[in-house]
């Protein structure tokens, strides 16, 4: 009996003593998943911080502190009443983005981060965007961001956290002022478009009138090259006629009886074919001068005859016999 009593005890006292190691080593082993820091304590003393991995501590004198997300992280900043630099009320949230860099700084230099870094947050969208009219709180939302990023960032340093954005989500003016801007926005749309209306019948006014002036520019200059051209044909026709002239004159003057008669008769058809020219001429009637100046042809040609000869020649007792013209005689 006395040696079963004592094989029990010594089996009992051997499970004990296996749990008991096997209780030691699970306490001495941890096991850090990805993303996230442990911290140590020792009697309640932060000593060091367990990286992702596996990693040993001393058993029943070490524990676990906190368990620190090292991943970047997002916070909801609640909606909040802020007024603006010309009193006018407007509801804002948004979010901050954040991520933190040193577990025991955000272990045991800040308690509870989260709250911590929205209360800041709102505390600081109060005072950035209460230095600013309605105008540029809905017109300059970047700045808004930038400005709390850079101040709200410098504030958690300390905490071993890093605030890496700020987003204001929405900024809503009160319902009258609204109201007021979308008949403020509507008329500046109907301005705009009026301007424009304006604007557009202006340039086609001010196209149409500079076609008009180009037309005018090229109907004038192409009458001032047909008047050139009208006058340079008249002064080669009068420049014709004169060296016609000329030469008739210098027949006539040598005694050329012919030459007489072709500038008379040559006169004498251009008139009758301008009179015979006319598109209603259904007759023409001459005048009793006509007659007479035929008649007066034919006596100047008995008189030239007469004075120069029957083929139009001075008389032998001249020295010598004047060249006569190349000019052609009328039938």
């Amino acid at each position: 009996m006395n040696d079963f009593s004592l094989l029990a005890g010594v089996n009992v006292f051997a499970i004990v003593l296996v749990g008991l190691v096997i209780l030691t080593i699970f306490s001495g082993v941890k096991t850090v998943s990805q993303g996230y820091h442990w911290t140590v304590e020792r009697f309640g003393r932060y000593t060091r911080t367990l990286q992702p991995g596996l990693n040993l501590i001393v058993p029943f004198f070490d524990r676990i502190g906190r368990k620190v997300n090292m991943m970047e992280q997002v916070i909801d900043i609640p909606q909040q009443d802020v007024i603006s630099k010309d009193n006018a009320t407007v509801t804002v949230d948004g979010l901050a983005f954040f991520q933190v860099f040193d577990a025991p700084k955000a272990s045991y230099e800040v308690a509870h981060l989260d709250q911590a870094i929205i209360k800041l947050t709102m505390t600081n969208i109060r005072s950035v965007m209460g230095g600013m009219d309605l105008d540029q709180m809905l017109s300059h939302r970047d700045e808004i961001n930038e400005r709390l990023l850079r101040v709200v960032d410098a504030a958690v340093s300390p905490w071993g956290v890093k605030v890496n954005r700020i987003e204001i989500k929405d900024i809503v003016p009160p319902a009258d002022l609204v109201q007021s801007m979308g008949r403020q926005m509507k008329a500046e749309r109907e301005k705009r478009a009026e301007i424009l209306q304006a604007e557009g019948q202006r340039q086609s006014q001010i196209l149409k009138a500079e076609g008009q002036k180009q037309s005018q520019i090229l109907e004038a200059e192409g009458r001032r090259e047909a008047a050139f051209r009208d006058a340079e044909a008249r002064e080669r026709l009068a420049q014709a006629e004169a060296k016609a002239t000329e030469v008739v004159s210098a027949a006539i003057a040598h005694g050329d009886v012919t030459a007489i008669n072709y500038f008379v008769a040559d006169k004498y058809m251009k008139v009758l074919a301008e009179l015979a020219d006319s598109t209603n001429q259904k007759t023409l009637i001459l005048p009793v001068e006509v007659t007479g100046v035929l008649g007066s042809l034919a006596g100047i040609a008995e008189i030239a005859k007469a004075t120069f000869g029957p083929d139009g020649r001075p008389p032998s007792s001249s020295p010598a016999a004047p060249r006569r013209p190349t000019v052609p005689t009328t039938t």
